[in-house]
Formats: C-alpha cells, sequence, structure tokens
C-alpha cells in the first residue's frame, strides 16, 4: 500500500511539473522562478544529461536556432557550457566580446536588445551591472539568461543543486554551509534554497554581508517554504551540522586592489577538514571555479568530498536544460528527479 501510494505520489508530482512551462520567459535571477519552475529546469536537465550523455542520442532540440553570447568578463565554464551546449542541442553559438559588443558605449542596450531581437532566438549575457540585464529584458522580444551579474548568479547554482541532487539522491532537508563573501553566487543560492527544502547558513566577515534586500527576501522564502536560514560571522559555526561547505573566490574581478585587505579580513575562512570535522559524516565540497588556495586546501579540493568537477561539468547540462524550457515546450523522457 505504502508503494503505492509513493507511486501515485511520484506521478501526480511528474504530472504538475510537466504542465510547468518556461517557454518565452527570461533568467535574470531565481527570485523570479517559483519552487515548480526551478524543479522544472532541473528535471529537463537530468532528462538531458541521461540522454546525451549516458543513452548517446542525439537531441537537435534547438535545430535552426541562434543564441548571442555577450561576455563583458571573460569565463572558462560559462562560455565552454554554453557554446558546446547549444551546439550540441543543433543550435548556432555566437559569441561577443567587449571588443565586437560596446554595450551603452557605442551602440545604447536599448539598441542592441531590439537588434539581437531580430537576429537570434536568446540572448545570454555576463556583464558587470545587472541594471544592464534588466535594461537588455525589458527592450528585447527574447529571452535574457543571466550569464553573472555583480548581484545575481542564477546558472551557476542550477548546476550546484543538480549535482546535490544526483550526489545525495534528494534535495530537501540537506543543509548547506557558505564560508565566504556575500557575492552573486550566495545572493542566488539564498533566492532558491528554500524554494528546493534546503536549509541554508551563512558566514561571512563583518562588512562582507550579503545586500540587505537580499537577506530581507531569503528570510521571507525561508519562513514561507518552512526551512532554516541562520547568518553569522563564525565559519565552524556555520559548518556545524551541514552536509555541503561551499565557498568561492574572495577577490572577484573588478576587486584586485582590495586583495590584500580582503586576505586580511578573510583570515580563518579557508575550508579545511578541520572545518569539516564539526559537519555531518556525509559532508561535500562545492567551488563554482576557478579556485585559490587561500579559500580551500588541497586535501579538500581534491578529496573524495569534493565535488568541484561534476559541479563545473553540471554548468553545461543546466544551462542546456534551461534554454531548451526558455525556448521549447520539450517535456522531460525520465521519471522525475526527487526533489
Amino acid at each position: 500500500a505504502s508503494c503505492r501510494r509513493l507511486s501515485l505520489f511520484l506521478s501526480i508530482g511528474a504530472a504538475s511539473l510537466g504542465s510547468v512551462s518556461l517557454k518565452g520567459r527570461s533568467c535574470l535571477t531565481l527570485k523570479d522562478f517559483s519552487s515548480d519552475e526551478i524543479k522544472k529546469v532541473l528535471w529537463v536537465s537530468g532528462d538531458l544529461k541521461h540522454r546525451i550523455k549516458h543513452e548517446k542520442q542525439y537531441l537537435p532540440l534547438l535545430q535552426g536556432k541562434s543564441i548571442a553570447m555577450i561576455f563583458e568578463k571573460r569565463s572558462t565554464r560559462t562560455r565552454m557550457s554554453t557554446e558546446t551546449g547549444f551546439a550540441l542541442l543543433g543550435g548556432h553559438p555566437c559569441f561577443l566580446t567587449s571588443q565586437d559588443i560596446h554595450l551603452g558605449v557605442n551602440e545604447s542596450c536599448t539598441d542592441t536588445a531590439r537588434v539581437l531581437s531580430g537576429l537570434c532566438d536568446i540572448v545570454l549575457a555576463r556583464v558587470y551591472s545587472h541594471s544592464t540585464l534588466e535594461e537588455l529584458d525589458k527592450e528585447a522580444s527574447i529571452p535574457i539568461i543571466n550569464g553573472l551579474s555583480d548581484l545575481y548568479h542564477p546558472i551557476q547554482i542550477l548546476a550546484d543543486f543538480l549535482t546535490l541532487q544526483e550526489h545525495y539522491g534528494s534535495l530537501s532537508g540537506l543543509t548547506v554551509s557558505w564560508i565566504g563573501d556575500g557575492n552573486n553566487v550566495l545572493h542566488s543560492f539564498m533566492m532558491a534554497a528554500a524554494k528546493l527544502g534546503v536549509h541554508l547558513k551563512i558566514a561571512t566577515p563583518k562588512g562582507y554581508e550579503p545586500e540587505k534586500s537580499v537577506i530581507q527576501e531569503a528570510q521571507r522564502l525561508s519562513k514561507e517554504h518552512g526551512t532554516q536560514l541562520v547568518l553569522t560571522s563564525d565559519p565552524m559555526e556555520a559548518a556545524h551540522g551541514s552536509n555541503v561547505l561551499v565557498t568561492d573566490t574572495w577577490v572577484s574581478m573588478g576587486q584586485e586592489e582590495e586583495k590584500k585587505k580582503r586576505l586580511k579580513d578573510f583570515q580563518g575562512y579557508q575550508i579545511t577538514m578541520q572545518t569539516g570535522s564539526v559537519a555531518k559524516p556525509d559532508w561535500t565540497f562545492l567551488h563554482c571555479l576557478p579556485r585559490k588556495m587561500e579559500e580551500v586546501d588541497d586535501q579538500v579540493f581534491y578529496s573524495s568530498r569534493s565535488l568541484v568537477f561534476p559541479e563545473a561539468e553540471n554548468r553545461k547540462w543546466t544551462i542546456m536544460g534551461l534554454m531548451v524550457s526558455l525556448l521549447t515546450d520539450y517535456t522531460p523522457q525520465i521519471p522525475m528527479l526527487k526533489f
């Protein structure tokens, strides 16, 4: 009887998610996506990974479509995952650097958005200011994807959650501990964790906390979804009882002049096996890369607990899942992932 109830529950859940459509939407921040919408993107991503990587199927779901990839900031994973992923799905990626397209300099964001809307089907933009994305989205008639901005990095978090779902079997009830800077990656964790039933513990040095408006929204989401949200300046307090330890670079592009001060302010924040000693026995480690030694030592980074390389690969499957979700009415073929 219990098996029948579980089967019924899963089929109802699959039917519910199956009716979720994101076609025509943009993705500037996961703040704008509901729990079911995030789950749908992850389900599509897992499905594409299974069918293409493991079943060796060819799925030209984006045949005849093109994507404009605008990069104000360089990136290994964002460029490679988007470019190879779009091509693998039968589409044509166009890479545009700041030498090719000067957003708001030799052509306004408004004009650029309107021109690209007539030339391609979707835009991924990796920019300095989040307001640039908002202006592109306002003026474009095609979906805009945030490839990273100063405020959010949603496509990284989709990869992180697919990685954790694969490793642990489900997401609900996991505790993720962020130990580091209150930056764009953390902001995206804060906009998505509660919606997936994930508890979030955050340790940042004083003066490096997340944006106040993001904290307020995360607190609201945590209350709505019944999850725990902890903010502290003590890394060991954040790590205590956690399933997942996460950090990121302490000195992002554009912050090089602050490096000396930042390294001093972040003393004691390096993730080591000692940090993990207070976490749960099954703890794992994530880092969106590129990584520096001061953030996490080799013993953790190259250990069996580290999921950083599957996490990096999943940048490809999740950006593919997102692009397919925004451009088509694709329905996954594999059973729904357990969330």
